[in-house]
């Protein structure tokens, strides 16, 4: 397997780059607009054609890459089962498989921060998490019918249910971590540990935090898959 983290200082987005070296197909998982030059580039230098892009959700922070990608390579489009997007090329549900070669990648539905979010166990090995599961956080629950208690039961009944040495990497960092495990976040992660599923629910209904400065552009623009 071929794997590549990659990230975008302005919405401290990871992008995730995962590959057959065998059958030299790739895909790239949510995508960011501005960086689909340098996300182009690495995969014509790494001799790979791109299949898919996959999404774990709408995001709210970013422009999704997805319709540029599809025009320059004419890759397909997924996204989670129940988004509300029109343009997909295919939708991918709970215990679903897709498959590259030798890398296979299990949905893992994980609503909470939004209603449709998914993440995606590699190979048995990493957890590609999105915003349902951050290094030591995790995603927030406000808007785009957001849940606390719904995303308190994805992370600790679905995501901790995983071996303690799975691999975790999420959709954004802001604090300069890259991965971590199931492990780690189950004992150190101030979010979850020691916190009942009415604690958790009470904390996330009180951050307070503003709403992601490109909000009002890039949720309109990932239903439509990128187009802008």
């Amino acid at each position: 397997m071929l794997f590549r983290q990659l990230f975008d200082e302005q919405s401290s987005t990871y992008t995730y780059l995962i590959g057959d070296r065998t059958l030299k197909e790739a895909l790239l998982l949510d995508p960011v607009l501005e960086q689909v030059n340098r996300d182009r580039q690495l995969l014509d230098e790494l001799g790979l054609t791109l299949k898919y892009c996959l999404e774990t959700h709408i995001h709210a922070d970013h422009i999704t890459g997805t319709a540029k990608l599809r025009k320059m390579t004419g890759c397909l489009g997924i996204v989670p089962e129940n988004a509300q997007i029109a343009c997909a090329d295919r939708f991918i549900k709970d215990g679903e498989i897709l498959q590259l070669g030798n890398v296979i990648i299990e949905a893992i539905a994980t609503p909470g921060h939004t209603d449709s979010h998914c993440a995606y166990f590699v190979n048995h090995k990493c957890l590609l998490t999105g915003d349902a599961l951050f290094i030591r956080g995790c995603g927030r629950t406000d808007f785009q019918s957001g849940d606390a208690g719904t995303l308190y039961d994805s992370v600790t009944q679905r995501l901790f249910s995983l071996p303690d040495e799975t691999l975790v990497y999420p959709g954004h960092d802001y604090w300069g971590h890259t991965v971590s495990t199931i492990g780690e976040e189950k004992q150190y992660n101030p979010r979850f540990v020691g916190r009942t599923r009415n604690q958790f629910i009470t904390f996330m209904n009180n951050l307070n935090l503003p709403h992601p400065q490109k909000m009002m552009e890039a949720v309109p623009a990932n239903e439509k898959c990128g187009n802008v």
